[in-house]
Parts: C-alpha cells; structure tokens; sequence
C-alpha cells in the first residue's frame, strides 16, 4: 500500500472546493457509532494479541457518551471516526467544510493527540495522520501495524498508520507507514520533499520489541512509497542526562512538531517514562534524511527548558509549539488532566519563551480568558459529565505588522468522562505583543472562544489554509531591488535587495528577505531557504538597525531560459 488519491468531498453542495489563503482550516471529528457498534458483554479487544491476556467484556453499547465506559475493561478502547475540515475566517467564521473520504483515513475519535494540522514549508500542503480502517473499527489507536507486530500487544488487530496531504483543492494524497504500531501518529510535517511525523509506539510487554521501539517517537516517510520498516529519525534516552534507563522506546513519546529554521522541534508531554519537555532533532539548520544524515540523529533538550523526569512533581505537559522567530517559541501546555488542579495549575495554557544569551527561559504564561477548571455547557451532554478547560494542545499563529502576535489554540479538558480525550472541547484565540517579556506587560491580553465542540464533536488541530503564503513585509520595513545585471562569465543575473527601517524603534536580527514567486526556472544562486522559500540574510542575529538605517545583500539568478525575472520580496525573522 503506497500513495492513495481521494477527492475530499464538501458538505455544502454550494460551496466551493478550495481554500482561501490566509484562512484557517479546523481538523475536527463526529462521533458516528450508535447502539449496535458495540454489544453488551463482546469481548474487548476484539481480538486478543496471542501472548497477550484478554478477559474484559463490554460493559455499555455503543451509544454515546456512555460508551466510553467501556475504558474501565479496555485500556485500549477506542472508536474511529470520520474526519472533516473546515475553513473558517481568522475570527472563526465557517466557510465551508470538506469531509476527509472515509475510504482514504479516519481518526480515532476519542484520541487526544491525534489530528494535528501543519501547513507545509512551501506553504502549498497540511498534512495530518490518521488510520486505514473502516469507520467504527474498534481499538484501532493501539493496534499493531502489518510489519511490526508485537504478539503481547492486548490488541491483536493490524491496521497501517497514514499520513494525508491535504492541497489548496480539497484533493487528499496518503501514505501508509509501519510506524507507531500499538499506539499512535500524531503529527507530520512536510519539508524537502519528506514526510517528518512525531507520535508513540507499543502498547505491549517490557522489553518492546525492536520493530516498535524503531517505529516510536520522530520518523522520516517519504511520501507515496510502499511501507516497509519504520524509518527513525531521532532519539532520545534519558540515560543522556544521566538517569537510569526506562522503558525501551517509550522516552520518544512525542505529541507536538514543527519545523522553524530548516530544523524539526518536538515536544513530550505525556506518560510516566522520559523527560516532558521541548526537543531539537539533530543539527539546527539541517533538516536531517538518510542522505545528509546517519539516522537516527541524536535529539537534545532546548537549553533552558525542563530536564527533570516526567514521572515528578510539578512536570509540565507541552503540546503544540510555534515560533514567532529565532528567539519567541509559543508552547502549549496540556494541563495534568486533574479536575482538582485545573484552576490552579501555574503551567497550563499558552507559554511564551524567549531566548536570551543562548538560553530559552519562561516569560509568562497566558491564561485570562480560559477559565481553567470552570465547567462548562454543551447542549445535550450529560450535566453529569460537564466539562472544564484543563490547558491547551495544538496551535499556531501570525506575526502581525504591528507588532502582535496572533495565536489560534485546540483546548483540553477535564472531566468525570471515562475519556477526556471525547469531551466537547473549544478553539480559542489571543493577541500578544511579541516585544511583552514581563507578565506585567502581558496582564491585559485574553483569550477569546472562538467555537465550542457540539454534542458528539471533537476539535483536533488548526493551521493556515494550504495556499498560505508568508505575510508581506512589515509596515515598517521596505524593500527595495535593484536592476538586474547579466554576467556573461558566471551566466547568471545579479543585483542587490535592501530594507529600510521605517519605524521609531530599532529593530533587530536576524532579518531576511525571501523571493516568492519567482519564474520557472529562476533559481537564487546564493542564498538559503526560509521557510521553503529562497532567501538572502540581510541583517545577524544580534544586529541591529535603527529608525532610517537600511541594509543591502547581494542577490545572484540562474535563469538558463532567460526569463523576465520578477518576484514578490518577503522580510522573514
């Protein structure tokens, strides 16, 4: 099984299959099991690992929410559901919805962690993982994969994890992998022609067996390739700092990705082994692979953040992150998931980093306006099961031109449900100013809900539109290009770019400046990529530019075809 089209269908008839850039796409799922999906007194798993011990038996049916209590003799019970997407406007309006062919992928709809959304470094792709599995397939989350199967896992069936592409046209491309078996993908990211996925295996005895220890944690899949072995990208043990060793793989427990600065960033936030915290994938600036890299690269903890075992007190829960630039990283916190300690948890919510002399160190954590651990309605949920914003989980945001910071996040939840993970949850929205590095100065900003999840409804993930493109250069910075001149002895066209600081305020690096839209076959000769795009470096980290100063770079074009060169300049931190 390799790379499988399918047309994403819209719910509207009247509404358009595409999306607009610079909108929003909300990855979201509906409960669609009823009474008979499950049966009082089945067997749970269906079908058992064969070194496994499997005695539960169905305690409810299949009707929602109560089904869940099924969680009470399955440790790993679980529904799969479909997926749809909606395009909604930066303030939360629906545009349209597309819903992911079921015959292509589906979640599981009680998963937390899955679902999350990432636009590709291009900008022209979102990708997310799911499950080839039918609709209301049971414990198909902790299942093994076909090539990597472990006979201890409870859960006895196969089922191949995917990565979808999603394109500006509602079209739907997957591929299947080996990865994650007994647990889930969570995440993936599209960058220089690579799928780079984060997620968990192994859902069996201690010691895991190789093949799910491979397919844990960060994994490298190239797109529309039959699946084989797991490819590990990264890893990481505890015994780096120090510690005793803990349970084989599952150190590499990763929910959050990103990739900033051609370098992949992942975070652990959950389960009693490893170190729950922020990682870098290898070298900065290398987006590794087999070809520029022995895999797997090693992983380290970003200077500043947490190093102490995931398993003691006052361990933070990191989700989502996004940077803003070099030196601002937003990172969700999930909460612990204790109804008791919602209101009170100091980390919960959205943690604004900065990096200072070399070291990332905690600004403030935003949290007015989520009103943590205060219950909350949906029409038609049991009043029983209410329930209360615990944290955040995925993200992402826009660096705007005045100088704010605007930031979309996917809620968590406590409650009394046997499954936070299928409690109605909320997206919610917050301006910050990106200069702000005291909460003094932060006091006043607060979140706004932007939609809460309906009866049977589950939010996931968001992300810019595919088709995105990076924002146009800050109000107070122009850019300004030179004529082009030919050189018959190199061949190719060179000029320079400069930007001015038109602001009262210095600014400072590292400031680039990245060339969108350049002709076929037009090709910067010296620069790097930023973001998928190519881009010359105007301004070092550390220097500045005051009110009236400008700085120049040299640019240099291939253009065999000797096209008319034109482009769009992009100022990029």
């Amino acid at each position: 099984m390799g790379g499988v089209a399918a047309q994403a269908r819209p719910l509207d008839s009247n509404a358009a299959i595409f999306f607009t850039p610079g909108n929003l796409v909300l990855s979201r799922s509906v409960y669609a099991g009823d009474a008979t999906t499950v049966t009082v007194g089945q067997a749970l798993p269906p079908v058992c690992g064969s070194k496994a011990s499997c005695t539960g038996k169905a305690t409810n049916d299949g009707t929602y929410p109560n089904v869940w209590l099924n969680d009470t003799v399955d440790g790993s019970f679980g529904i799969t559901s479909p997926i749809y997407l909606d395009q909604i406007t930066t303030g939360g309006t629906l545009v349209n919805t597309l819903a992911a062919p079921v015959s292509a992928v589906v979640t599981s709809f009680p998963s937390k962690s899955e679902l999350a959304l990432n636009l590709s470094s291009d900008g022209n792709f979102i990708t997310f993982m799911g499950y080839s599995a039918p609709v209301n397939a049971l414990d198909v989350s902790n299942s093994n994969t076909p090539a990597v199967v472990d006979p201890t896992n409870p859960v006895g069936a196969s089922y191949y994890r995917l990565v979808a592409q999603l394109d500006p046209n509602g079209n739907i491309t997957t591929t299947a992998t080996n990865a994650y078996s007994g647990n889930n993908g969570r995440a993936a990211f599209l960058a220089n022609g690579f799928y780079y996925t984060a997620g968990n295996a192994g859902n069996g005895g201690n010691p895991q067996p190789a093949g799910v220890v491979a397919g844990a944690g960060v994994q490298l899949v190239t797109p529309g390739t039959v699946p084989g072995q797991p490819v590990l990208l990264g890893d990481f043990s505890v015994t780096q700092l120090g510690y005793p060793a803990d349970k084989l793989g599952k150190d590499d427990n990763f929910r959050g990705l990103t990739i900033f600065n051609n370098t992949v960033y992942v975070t652990k936030g959950s389960g009693g082994n490893g170190i729950n915290t922020v990682y870098q994938v290898g070298t900065a600036g290398t987006l590794p692979n087999a070809s520029n890299s022995t895999l797997p690269v090693q992983m380290n903890i970003l200077p500043g953040f947490p190093t102490t075992l995931a398993k003691n007190a006052g361990a933070i829960q990191p989700f989502g992150i996004w940077f803003a630039n070099a030196s601002t990283l937003y990172v969700a916190d999930e909460g612990d998931g204790t109804a008791a300690n919602a209101a009170s948890d100091a980390n919960a919510g959205l943690e604004k980093w900065i990096l200072v002399n070399g070291t990332w160190k905690l600004a403030y954590v935003l949290q007015n306006g989520l009103n943590l651990g205060q219950p909350y309605a949906v029409p038609n949920y049991p009043s029983a099961l209410t329930p209360a914003t615990d944290g955040l989980r995925n993200i992402t945001g826009r660096v705007n031109s005045d100088g704010t910071v605007s930031l979309w996040a996917i809620t968590s939840t406590v409650s009394a449900s046997a499954d936070q993970g299928a409690d109605p949850n909320k997206l919610v929205m917050i301006n910050d100013v990106l200069a702000n590095t005291i909460p003094a100065a932060a006091a006043g900003e607060q979140f706004t809900t932007l939609r809460t999840a309906n009866y049977g409804e589950v939010l996931r993930g968001i992300s810019f539109t595919p088709g995105t493109v990076q924002p146009a250069a800050p109000a107070s910075i122009s850019v300004v290009s030179s004529g082009l001149l030919y050189n018959r002895r190199t061949q190719n066209y060179s000029g320079t770019v400069t930007i001015t600081n038109n602001g009262s305020a210095t600014i400072s690096g590292s400031y680039y400046v990245a060339f969108q839209n350049l002709p076929a076959g037009v090709a910067l000769t010296n620069g790097t990529l930023r973001r998928g795009l190519p881009a010359v470096q105007l301004l070092g980290a550390g220097v500045t530019l005051a009110p009236g100063q400008s700085a120049s770079a040299a640019v240099s074009f291939s253009n065999p075809s000797n096209a008319v060169i034109t482009y769009t300049p992009v100022v990029e931190q």
